[in-house]
C-alpha cells in the first residue's frame, strides 16, 4: 500500500496536549505500522538536548500512543561519519519525521551540504509524513528568519537561505511560526518575535515572487500533497502575507494549495482583513480552541476555591490534582514559560490553602457524623428506659470502636470523637 504524502507545518505547541490530536491523526493515516523518528538537529547545540529528545520520546508514548525513535544528529558537521549514516538511515526508514524547536540557525548550519533536505524532499515525493514545528518550520522555505540573532543580539534583520524544499511544491516562501505571540506584552513580539517594523523591512529583502506564510501559536496547517489540499488545524490562523498585505485562513478549514501558492488576487486586502477560504468551510478537527496550560490553570484555581469555601476537601484535592495533570502535561511544550511559572505557583497555593483547611478544619468531622450519632444515642436511651442494658452496652461498645466514646454524666449523655481527624 503506497504511503500519503503529507507535509504538517505546526506555529509551536508541536508537544503540547494541543496537537496530540493531529499527531494522532496523521500517524493513523500511515498503513501497516507506523515507524516515527524524531530529527533532533534544532536543538543540538543545547547542553540539555538528551533531555529534550527524552520529553519528545516520552510525549509521542504516552500522550500520542506511538513510540518514537531519536535520530541521534544533534551534530552533522565535525561528526563521526558513521554516527551520521547511522542517523540518516533512521530517517530514511522512519515514515513518520518529527523537529521542532530550537536554533533555526544551527540547524541549518548542520543541514547545509548533508542529506537531510533531499531525505525530506524524497518522503514529500515518494510518500510519508513529515511534521515540522516551531525553529524547524523556519527551515522550510527559501528564506529563514534568524530569529535569536535579531531578537536577543540585537543584529539588523536579514534572511537566511532556507532549506527551500517547499519549493519541492511550487511554493517560494519564507514561513514564520509564532505568528501571533504576545509573550512581549507592551512590546510587539509577533511574527515570531520580530513585530511589524522588522518584519517590514524583511519584506522589502525578499524577492518579487517570494512572500511569507505564517502560522500561529499551537495552530497548524497539514498539506496534503496528493490532494493539493491545506487542513488548518488548532487555536489559532494560517496568514498569507505579501508586503503587508494579508489573507487569513481560518481553523478548521480547507484550502487548495494554491490559495497559499499564489495569494495574488487578494493582496489587495488589508492587512487586518480575513479572507473566508472557499473550498470548504466545513470544520475538519474537534481540537478545544481554548486549550492552553493558561486556561487549565484558571479552570483549577475556580474549581478549588469554589470546594474550599464550601467544604467540600474531596472536591479541592481532585481541582490540584488535574492542576498537576495538566503541568505534567504541557511541560513538554518547551513555550510555556510564564505560564509554566503560574501554574506551579497556583499548585503549590492549593497545597499550602490544603494544609491551612485541614489545621483549621476543612469541615469539622462532629457536624458530618453528628446527625447520625444523635439517633443512635436516642436508640441506647430508648433501650435503657426499657432496662435492655445488654442493647445499651452493644450500641456503646460499637461506636467506641469506630472512635466514637459516649459519657454518662449527672447532665446527661455526652460523646467525643477519638483518633485521628
Amino acid at each position: 500500500m503506497s504511503l500519503p504524502r503529507l507535509l504538517t507545518i505546526m506555529g509551536s505547541g508541536e508537544t503540547a496536549p494541543t496537537m496530540m490530536k493531529p499527531h494522532r491523526d496523521l500517524i493513523a493515516r500511515l498503513p501497516g505500522t507506523p515507524s516515527a523518528v524524531v530529527l533532533d538537529t534544532p536543538y543540538g547545540f543545547q547542553e540539555n538536548a538528551p533531555e529534550l529528545a527524552g520529553r519528545a520520546v516520552e510525549y509521542f508514548q504516552k500522550s500520542v500512543g506511538q513510540p518514537i525513535e531519536v535520530a541521534g544528529l544533534t551534530r552533522l558537521r565535525d561528526e563521526d561519519p558513521l554516527v551520521v549514516e547511522q542517523g540518516l538511515d533512521r530517517l530514511r526508514r522512519a515514515n513518520y519525521l518529527f523537529a521542532g524547536p530550537g536554533s533555526p540557525t544551527y540547524a541549518l548550519r548542520q543541514w547545509a551540504g548533508s542529506a537531510v533536505p533531499d531525505l525530506i524532499r524524497a518522503k514529500m515525493r515518494t510518500g510519508g509524513a513529515v511534521t515540522f514545528a516551531s525553529a524547524a518550520a523556519l527551515t522550510l522555505g527559501r528564506f529563514t528568519v534568524p530569529v535569536y540573532e535579531i531578537y536577543k543580539v540585537g543584529e539588523e534583520p536579514y534572511w537566511l537561505d532556507g532549506l527551500d524544499v517547499l519549493s519541492e511544491i511550487g511554493l517560494s516562501v519564507a514561513v514564520i511560526p509564532h505568528y501571533d505571540n504576545a509573550e512581549g506584552g507592551h512590546h510587539d513580539t509577533r511574527f515570531c518575535y520580530l513585530g511589524e517594523r522588522r518584519l517590514r523591512l524583511l519584506e522589502d529583502q525578499l524577492p518579487s515572487d517570494t512572500h511569507v506564510i505564517g502560522v500561529d501559536e499551537h495552530t497548524g496547517v497539514i498539506l496534503d500533497l496528493d490532494a493539493d489540499t491545506a487542513t488548518i488545524i488548532g487555536n489559532g490562523t494560517v496568514t498569507v502575507r505579501v508586503r503587508g498585505s494579508s489573507v487569513v485562513h481560518r481553523s478548521g478549514c480547507v484550502v487548495s494549495i494554491d490559495q497559499l501558492r499564489d495569494p495574488a488576487g487578494a493582496t489587495s486586502v488589508a492587512s487586518t482583513s480575513a479572507v473566508t477560504p472557499t473550498l470548504s468551510s466545513q470544520p475538519v478537527s474537534d481540537i478545544d480552541p481554548s486549550a492552553s496550560l493558561a486556561s487549565d490553570t484558571a479552570r483549577a484555581v475556580a474549581a478549588f476555591d469554589a470546594a474550599l469555601a464550601t467544604g467540600r476537601a474531596g472536591d479541592a484535592v481532585r481541582a490540584a490534582l488535574e492542576l498537576e495533570t495538566s503541568i505534567r502535561d504541557w511541560s513538554a511544550d518547551t513555550l510555556q514559560g510564564t505560564d509554566m511559572d503560574m501554574a506551579r505557583a497556583a499548585l503549590r497555593s492549593m497545597i499550602v490553602r490544603l494544609g491551612d483547611a485541614a489545621v483549621g478544619g476543612l469541615a469539622d468531622p462532629r457536624d458530618v457524623i453528628g446527625p447520625y450519632i444523635g439517633v443512635l444515642l436516642e436508640l441506647r436511651a430508648a433501650v435503657r428506659a426499657d432496662k435492655r442494658y445488654d442493647l445499651s452496652d452493644l450500641i456503646r461498645d460499637r461506636l467506641a470502636a469506630v472512635d466514637v466514646e459516649v459519657r454518662d454524666t449527672p447532665q446527661g449523655v455526652e460523646w467525643v470523637l477519638r483518633g485521628p481527624q
